[in-house]
């Protein structure tokens, strides 16, 4: 049998830290970074309408066993020992694909940790050999969003009409970046 490699449970990225779930044990501080969120997240993910306890106990409890089979590496990013965001990476279209997404409380946008949480889990995701090529999707309007691929080095290669939009600030026009797996140098010579 195979040995599937998976990502780091823990990432640290200076002040912050990534680390995945802890079940159950994660209910309070999940639950409480999702209602101080949701008037931030309404206009832009569709999942905040279905928001309940219910719905907290239901995603800490599938993540566990998502993570084991590969289908979703789903990260809480903490500053300080508080949660102020999570992120995501999930399998794409294409096996050697990964679709990643992030969102934060809104105390925490504007200071580029967004960015700085995707950069790690974007290097963290190329240690893992069956990853050639990482996307990140969005909807037109959210420029915010936007930001996070254009500073990371992504090229946009795609815009998909998505009807009705997903979203309720949607424009129903999903735009995707991609960012290959870096190509090593020849020789081990980096290039001048």
């Amino acid at each position: 049998m195979a040995i599937v490699e998976r990502p780091r449970q823990i990432i640290e990225c200076g002040d912050l830290v990534l680390r995945c779930w802890r079940g159950q044990s994660d209910f309070a501080p999940a639950f409480k970074l999702i209602e101080e969120s949701l008037d931030h997240l309404r206009p832009w993910e569709p999942w905040v309408a279905r928001h309940s306890e219910k719905s907290t106990r239901d995603f800490l409890a599938k993540s566990e066993s998502k993570w084991a089979s590969g289908e979703v590496y789903n990260y809480a990013i903490a500053k300080d020992g508080t949660l102020i965001g999570m992120c995501q990476t999930y399998r794409g279209a294409e096996p050697q694909g990964r679709r990643m997404g992030y969102w934060l409380h809104p105390a925490a946008t504007g200071q580029g940790i967004a960015t700085r949480a995707t950069a790690a889990m974007v290097t963290e995701m190329f240690t893992l050999p069956d990853v050639e090529y990482l996307e990140i999707a969005h909807d037109l309007s959210n420029t915010s969003s936007a930001a996070v691929p254009r500073r990371l080095g992504f090229t946009e290669v795609l815009r998909e009409q998505v009807t009705p939009p997903a979203a309720p600030s949607g424009s129903g026009i999903d735009v995707v970046w991609r960012l290959n797996r870096p190509t090593p140098p020849v020789n081990g010579t980096p290039c001048p």
